[in-house]
């Protein structure tokens, strides 16, 4: 099945649509699928049916049921079942490691875990080969993966070489006392030189490849901005994530009407071409799970990025 990015965080998820008077008649299977996109078969869906995992009005119903206006339709994506993970010799820009966690520089392009369409060349596999000892608490797919960032994301991300070590940062994550501040480069001229965006984040009903604010199945989402530097019609700040939701910062940044320059899901298509949003995560700080140490770990903003602040600056 085509799971690539409809279930990115591996986890069992349920949908909730009501069919429309321009839905009436409509088979269910097909319903789903003009809903649902690219991302997942026709077939799949109709296994998804037989299976039980979509019903309407809460009872099951066939492929080829006709909807009804006002039709409650349900879907359970089931949580997706993971490959064999291998270790693989991949280069590490490491920042910190010891017993307990690694603190390692993220390039961009990099998968952080594996899923279907990447199960290889990610972050997990590399950690694997080198580590030799991650936790086991996200279990086979995510072994030692506290938090995520972005595939074209660049920057700092630590992971856990024991379920102790591991539970102590994923608190510490729920406690918002993780210090993680990010350069954007974003569009147009941002005209308060500090704000906070606290708007909650979910799945966009329209398009499922992708998150928005909205009030409906979504949670709390916080980004803290600082302007650095202005360049008319682009702006440089610093993030700082109180939460940290999928795709938040790239989401906020649009809702506030300066989406990230090169975001492939949420940019513009005009202006500076990048590969891959231009966002970093620049600062990492967090206690140490052990001894309770305070540990803070900067990365300079990557080349690729670095060299079209410089164009900007030469203009």
């Amino acid at each position: 099945m085509s799971l690539n990015k409809m279930s990115e965080e591996f986890e069992e998820e349920k949908l909730e649509w009501v069919a429309g008077s321009a839905d009436a008649k409509e088979r269910i299977d097909k319903y789903a699928k003009t809903l649902l996109g690219e991302d997942v078969s026709r077939s799949q869906i109709q296994l998804w049916i037989e299976a039980g995992n979509l019903v309407v009005n809460d009872a099951p119903v066939k492929a080829n049921y006709k909807l009804a206006e006002g039709d409650r339709v349900e879907l359970t994506i089931p949580e997706a079942e993971p490959a064999e993970i291998e270790p693989e010799n991949i280069p590490l820009d490491i920042y910190y490691e010891d017993g307990d966690a690694i603190v390692v520089n993220k390039p961009r392009g990099m998968v952080v875990h594996p899923a279907p369409g990447h199960s290889s060349g990610t972050l997990v596999n590399a950690l694997m080969y080198h580590c030799k000892d991650l936790s086991g608490i996200n279990g086979e797919l995510r072994p030692g993966i506290v938090h995520r960032i972005d595939k074209d994301t660049s920057g700092l991300i630590m992971a856990a070489k024991n379920d102790k070590a591991h539970a102590s940062l994923a608190a510490q994550l729920k406690a918002h006392s993780v210090t993680r501040k990010y350069y954007a480069l974003v569009h147009g001229n941002v005209s308060h030189d500090q704000g906070t965006v606290d708007a909650p984040i979910g799945r966009d009903p329209h398009d499922r490849k992708m998150y928005t604010v909205i009030e409906r199945n979504s949670k709390q989402a916080v980004t803290h901005f600082q302007v650095v530097e202005r360049f008319g019609d682009y702006t440089l700040l610093e993030l700082k994530l109180e939460t940290g939701r999928t795709h938040q910062i790239r989401v906020h940044m649009k809702f506030i009407g300066h989406p990230l320059v090169g975001d492939p899901l949420y940019g513009r298509s005009k202006g500076i071409k990048m590969d891959g949003q231009a966002l970093h995560a620049a600062v990492l700080g967090f206690e140490h799970p052990d001894d309770g140490r305070y540990l803070e770990f900067s990365a300079p903003i990557p080349a690729d990025m670095e060299a079209v602040l410089q164009s900007l600056r030469n203009r």
